[in-house]
């Protein structure tokens, strides 16, 4: 299921590159910062 408004066309809590649904996640300086298992981006939420 899309987001209709289409600003976000990737599904929720999957990686944007790949799909991936395995993340490391990590909090430092209170920035939440999560990582793909599979192909390694780093994302900022």
């Amino acid at each position: 299921m899309f987001y209709k408004l289409g600003l976000d066309k990737s599904y929720s809590g999957r990686c944007d590159n790949c799909g991936n649904t395995a993340f490391k996640s990590s909090v430092k300086d209170f920035i939440f910062l999560r990582e793909c298992r599979q192909c390694g981006m780093k994302k900022i939420i």
